[in-house]
């Protein structure tokens, strides 16, 4: 599978050390652990976090051939507190250098010529007009390619008008069931629970499939009218920064291999249970470790 992946690459900064995230860049990350070939599109600054940023990515046999380095603006970075139960917030520091990502007409052809099968995104990413017109260049070069919306709703980083434009344009979305209430508060809807809420929205957006995170217990997903609730793993929770990522990886990765809903489900929350119980967005992990999950 060919991914293109558009988005933030920044660091989190914790009170006691610094791991190199954001979500479309941790997606784009387990996405290659899970073997797939990535092109990830961003931009750091010339900075030593810049350099460190690209550094890791190559650690992580991470193509940086779209990652552009630029001058006069930080890369970006994120202050990053765990509550008691693992649970982070965040303070995100903007303007950042992936604000500013542009590509030429021959770097879309490239990328054009590459034929990637998706093509994924964000929201907090997109809420910069530069970076939300590159989003939009992106699907036009790509037409064929398939859209993947991780909505990933950041505080005081979406628009109800940005998150509905990002929800037409796509054909597969993953959220949190939190994000489901939101939502629903946004646009004036009332769902009984989280099916009716993925039937309703994936009919009146024409989504493929749908996937919604619950932390602890699990997930579910909707699949062109075909639901199916998984029970989550039970581990140690270190930090969930990068969990509900590798998750969306995890679930396109089974998507897209044509496996059943409930395979997909529970690969999924088996990616996602492991990155909680390691620290940092983007730790050492492989598949058959998450298949020993019991």
């Amino acid at each position: 599978m060919k991914i293109a992946a558009v988005g933030e690459i920044l660091w989190d900064v914790f009170s006691d050390s610094e791991h190199l995230g954001g979500a479309v860049f941790n997606l784009a990350a387990h996405a290659r652990k899970l073997g797939h070939e990535v092109y990830f599109i961003s931009a750091v600054g010339d900075d030593a976090r810049g350099r460190a940023a690209l550094d890791r990515m190559r650690e992580l046999d991470l193509p940086s051939r779209f990652v552009q380095v630029i001058g006069g603006q930080p890369t970006g970075w994120v202050s990053v507190w765990l509550d008691a139960a693992g649970q982070p917030d965040f303070t995100i520091h903007r303007p950042a250098a992936y604000d500013f990502v542009t590509l030429s007409d021959s770097d879309l052809a490239e990328l054009s010529a590459w034929r990637p099968q998706w093509l994924c995104f964000g929201t907090l990413h997109s809420m910069r007009p530069q970076a939300r017109g590159l989003t939009r260049r992106l699907m036009d070069a790509l037409p064929d390619t398939r859209r993947f919306y991780d909505i990933n709703l950041r505080k005081q980083n979406y628009t109800a008008e940005l998150v509905e434009e990002l929800m037409k344009a796509a054909d597969v979305v993953k959220l949190n069931d939190a994000e489901a209430v939101e939502i629903q508060r946004m646009y004036d809807q009332s769902c009984r629970d989280l099916a009716e809420f993925a039937e309703r929205f994936a009919n009146a957006y024409g989504w493929e499939a749908v996937a919604i995170t619950r932390g602890a217990e699990g997930c579910a997903i909707w699949r062109q009218g075909d639901w199916v609730e998984a029970p989550g793993y039970r581990v140690q929770v270190v930090d969930t920064v990068g969990a509900g990522d590798a998750f969306a990886a995890a679930f396109l990765h089974g998507l897209d291999s044509g496996w059943p809903l409930g395979k997909i489900a529970d690969f999924a929350n088996r990616v996602g249970a492991l990155i909680a119980a390691r620290p940092g967005a983007v730790p050492d992990w492989t598949p058959e470790e998450c298949w020993a999950l019991g």
